[in-house]
């Protein structure tokens, strides 16, 4: 049975007018603040955008309400609220491409289906190019992203030109000589993410229980029944981890060592300033990406710090080193002053790619290893997440997340660097 929460009920023109009229006196929390039962059907661990996504799916689409989303600390205090907000399809190989795609489908409908205003602006994305053997890449991968239904659009110099014109086009170490498009990528307000899929999945039922840390999972026979928390036991059929940067540590609870490795990564935002930058652009000649959010400030970001780290906060090399970047794209921004710099702490595995897959504990499932791919990532992790707690097997587009692709050499090398974080 379906049970509807307590929030302010659904956003509409006439709501909003009606609001207004009295003082905007009507509107109620978001989500509950609700007491955690004694047993659920599914447990979801950790209330950022993936656990909140799979939440709202499991309810909306396989109509499994009794769930409890356990985050300990607030909702949007993690990574769905520390990012550079973009979402993407352009993706190359096929472990990856359908996924991203479907993501990307599900992000085009996201506001409707959740009835809350994500600011959904898809201004596209410009990944530039400055060689040869870069456009023969990047035409390898915008036909694979072809082939799996997404959008590409290959540049020339003076296409970029018209576009971009603040550019360094006449650097002779790093000419841009064109660039790959994808006009349906773009960037969502980050936190109302985290708000809208929290207050739709509180409205269907489900129990989002905040400042309530996991401190073990209840594990007999090779079956877990639960999770040990700062408020007591909470029994399952099914438990979930989405947990980011904690992965490891909280996996490690049950006796789990995983493929993962935990790193900052520094995003930053300049001050507010007139409409510049028309889309996401990225830099082809070292690790800079930049968009120019909807207050003026330019948002941007680059490498991983190369040490590993939980702390939500990096160091001044990798600082250095975006500002080179950002500097040798547009020299442009060496005007602008920076406002305020942050960290997210990424799960950073392998090869690259992420891991939604059963683990060899009955009851338990785990989703994690995004490296710089959760944000635009989230309701397509939540979707095919709530496939595999309802259904068991694994969604059509993540058939390849599993965890033995390691044990099988089937890794998922995106980028082709090395298998190890600092590469990828």
């Amino acid at each position: 049975m379906r049970v509807t929460g307590k929030n302010s009920g659904r956003f509409s023109a006439l709501r909003l007018l009606k609001e207004a009229l009295i003082g905007h006196r009507g509107w109620k929390p978001g989500w509950r603040n609700p007491v955690p039962k004694k047993k659920y059907d599914v447990i979801i661990v950790g209330g950022g955008g993936h656990g909140l996504a799979t939440a709202h799916y499991l309810a909306s689409k396989f109509n499994i309400t009794s769930v409890a989303v356990i985050e300990k600390g607030w909702i949007g205090g993690g990574n769905v609220g520390r990012n550079t907000t973009i979402i993407r399809s352009n993706y190359l190989l096929d472990g990856n491409e359908p996924f991203y795609e479907f993501s990307l489908k599900l992000w085009e409908g996201l506001e409707k289906d959740v009835n809350y205003n994500a600011m959904v602006s898809q201004r596209g994305i410009l990944n530039l190019i400055h060689s040869d053997a870069q456009r023969d890449a990047y035409r390898r991968r915008g036909n694979a992203m072809m082939l799996n239904g997404a959008d590409a659009e290959l540049l020339n110099t003076e296409q970029v030109r018209a576009e971009c014109p603040f550019l360094n086009f006449d650097n002779n170490r790093f000419p841009i000589k064109g660039g790959l498009a994808q006009r349906r990528g773009g960037t969502v307000r980050h936190d109302a993410v985290a708000w809208g899929y929290a207050r739709s999945a509180d409205s269907h039922g489900v129990d989002i229980i905040q400042n309530c840390e996991v401190t073990g999972f209840r594990i007999r026979n090779g079956k877990c029944s639960g999770v040990e928390t700062s408020k007591g036991f909470i029994g399952a059929k099914k438990i979930g981890v989405a947990v980011a940067g904690n992965s490891g540590r909280l996996m490690g609870m049950a006796g789990m060592r995983l493929p993962i490795e935990s790193h900052v990564l520094q995003a930053f935002v300049s001050e507010g300033l007139k409409p510049i930058i028309p889309g996401v652009i990225t830099f082809g000649a070292g690790h800079f990406y930049v968009s120019q959010s909807d207050k003026g400030g330019l948002v941007f970001g680059g490498d991983i710090d190369g040490y590993n780290s939980y702390a939500q906060r990096g160091n001044l090399p990798v600082v250095e080193d975006v500002c080179e970047g950002g500097m040798a794209l547009m020299p442009m921004i060496g005007r602008a002053r920076l406002l305020r710099m942050w960290g997210g702490i990424m799960d950073m595995s392998m090869d690259g790619s992420p891991i939604i897959d059963r683990t060899g504990i009955e009851g338990l499932y785990f989703n994690g290893g995004w490296c710089y791919g959760g944000f635009k990532a989230t309701p397509g992790s939540g979707w095919v997440f709530a496939h595999l707690l309802a259904t068991d097997e694994p969604h059509r587009t993540a058939t390849e997340l599993r965890f033995d692709r390691f044990q099988r050499g089937y890794m998922i090398d995106e980028k082709g660097s090395g298998a190890q974080p600092n590469l990828h």
